[in-house]
């Protein structure tokens, strides 16, 4: 770590730390962080392991704005598999998939002013969402359920409710993974995807839903660690000036601001290193950079920090660059600020902020993310008539390993649902990492006569489990089976319950159809 700057307050130090969104440990601000917020950080960066409870997230955020009431404070809040407002127990909203399979953009549009409502309630002003990935390959290990669907035009008109039902709750939208990350089978947490489609293809596909997010007027937009070489062959795209300058300020006409993707990810960290990635960004056109999904320290912004100023007083970034970037960062700020009182007092504004017409004020409808759970489900009965689970069954989850994205430390499956439901519901947890031919047995010798519930996560990615799962059937006609992932397998056993996703509620949407509580048997 250098010190060439350390203890400075000069404008170039000031907008080097503007700049940057890092993350933190602990569920109270840390002394080093209310510091470097009052020399001059502009955001942070918020993650499950910040939150117990939304009373103590409101206290965290009052915290942070005690020492500057402009500061950004973001979350990566997608709702559906990726939560961090309810990391312990599960989203209390679908994820895009859902909401896609459904298609009805008022519901979409509701599920996200409702969600910005809570984050907003909670003084969160940021949200790293929502996904505008086209769902092109259906064997992508990170996007899936996170994306709205296949259908380039379903995901650009959901993409744009989504933005709209945020940003009227007051909370600015950052629409993701510029320029799409749907077509890659690599998770670029672990290295860096490419993806070989021709430009046309390109303009057709990926970009049309950021189009229309750009046209929706999302307040920011998240670059992709990927690498696209029929928009630039030789650097990813948050490293790319073709791409963040050319493609999306120039020819899209974007002028919001414009974020990296957590710099620690290995797609850029194991090749470029966190501090080149960030001056190679900002001076490819980023604005503002993401660290601190994994490093959450005062040292790393230290060491940010002081490359930036490095690379700006040694000529490879243009000061100038850096003080845009830097200006974007504090309009956004600004924006936030400014929306937070409107959507509290329901005022109308000329400046896009929110009010009581465009969802700030209107009652808030809590339970709405459960109705959009049920509405997702999708029921296939299979050839015997099929009977509703009366009494307390065996649940069965077969587990693939979690991506980064989601976590695995949030809470999964029908288990739960069905123990509130039918007290004395037993359940197991089974994966690739023993005897996969042994695991129908085991479950079986498990569950002994009680009825199973098999519940998956796209089984079609995952030949361990399908063939457990067909052994499953074969031994017990009976079972019933829930996909709590993309649906692209056939559908098999007594009653097949796609949920779309893998959220608390739609768990408990599921679990109402397997007792006959719900709609579609």
């Amino acid at each position: 770590m250098t010190t060439l700057v350390r203890g400075s307050s000069d404008t170039l130090t000031r907008d080097a730390l503007a700049v940057l969104q890092p993350g933190f440990v602990g569920t109270t601000a840390p002394e080093w962080l209310l510091r470097r917020i009052g020399e001059g950080l502009c955001a942070v960066g918020l993650f499950g392991r910040n939150i117990v409870s939304t009373g103590q997230l409101a206290a965290l955020t009052a915290q942070l704005r005690a020492e500057r009431d402009d500061v950004l404070v973001a979350i990566d809040e997608e709702g559906g598999d990726v939560t961090r407002l309810e990391v312990h127990n599960g989203s209390s909203f679908p994820g895009n998939y859902a909401l896609g399979t459904v298609d009805d953009t008022e519901l979409t549009r509701a599920v996200a002013r409702e969600l910005g409502r809570r984050l907003a309630e909670c003084g969160v002003d940021l949200n790293w969402a929502p996904a505008a990935d086209i769902n092109s390959n259906p064997n992508n290990p990170v996007i899936g359920v996170r994306s709205f669907g296949a259908d380039t035009t379903l995901t650009a008109r959901h993409t744009v409710a989504y933005i709209e039902g945020l940003q009227a709750a007051g909370v600015a939208a950052c629409t993701k993974h510029f320029p799409g990350h749907g077509d890659t089978n690599v998770d670029s947490h672990h290295a860096l995807p490419r993806i070989d489609a021709d430009l046309d293809t390109l303009r057709a596909r990926e970009l049309l839903p950021f189009r229309a997010a750009i046209a929706a007027g999302s307040k920011a937009v998240m670059s992709a660690h990927i690498l696209l070489p029929a928009l630039d062959p030789d650097r990813p795209a948050t490293l790319s000036p073709r791409i963040l300058t050319g493609l999306l300020r120039e020819e899209l006409g974007y002028e919001g601001l414009i974020v990296t993707d957590g710099m620690e990810m290995q797609a850029i960290s194991a090749t470029y290193g966190i501090e080149r990635g960030s001056v190679l960004a900002i001076a490819a056109g980023a604005d503002a950079i993401c660290v601190g999904g994994g490093l959450a320290d005062e040292e790393t912004v230290l060491r940010l920090r002081d490359a930036l100023v490095t690379a700006v007083r040694s000529g490879e970034l243009a000061e100038e660059r850096l003080a845009g970037a830097a200006a974007r960062v504090r309009a956004l700020a600004d924006w936030t600020r400014r929306a937070r009182r409107a959507a509290a007092a329901g005022v109308a504004s000329k400046e896009g902020l929110p009010s009581a017409q465009s969802g700030g004020g209107a009652a808030p409808c809590t339970d709405i993310g459960l109705v959009a759970a049920r509405r997702a489900v999708r029921v296939t009965v299979g050839q015997l008539p099929y009977e509703p689970v009366a009494l307390a069954p065996y649940v069965a989850a077969f587990a693939p390993v979690a991506n980064i994205a989601v976590g695995d430390e949030t809470p999964w499956g029908v288990a739960a649902e069905l123990t509130a439901m039918l007290p004395g519901t037993r359940a197991g947890t089974y994966d690739s990492s023993t005897d996969t031919s042994r695991l129908a047995g085991n479950v079986l010798a498990a569950a002994t006569d009680r009825r199973i519930i098999a519940v998956v996560r796209d089984v079609h990615r995952h030949p361990w489990m399908a063939n457990a799962l067909d052994a499953l059937i074969a031994a017990r006609p009976d079972t019933v089976v829930v996909e709590m992932g993309l649906d692209r397998a056939e559908p098999r056993g007594a009653l097949h319950i796609a949920t779309h996703g893998a959220a608390r509620v739609c768990g408990r949407a599921a679990a109402e159809v397997i007792t006959g509580k719900g709609a579609g048997v």
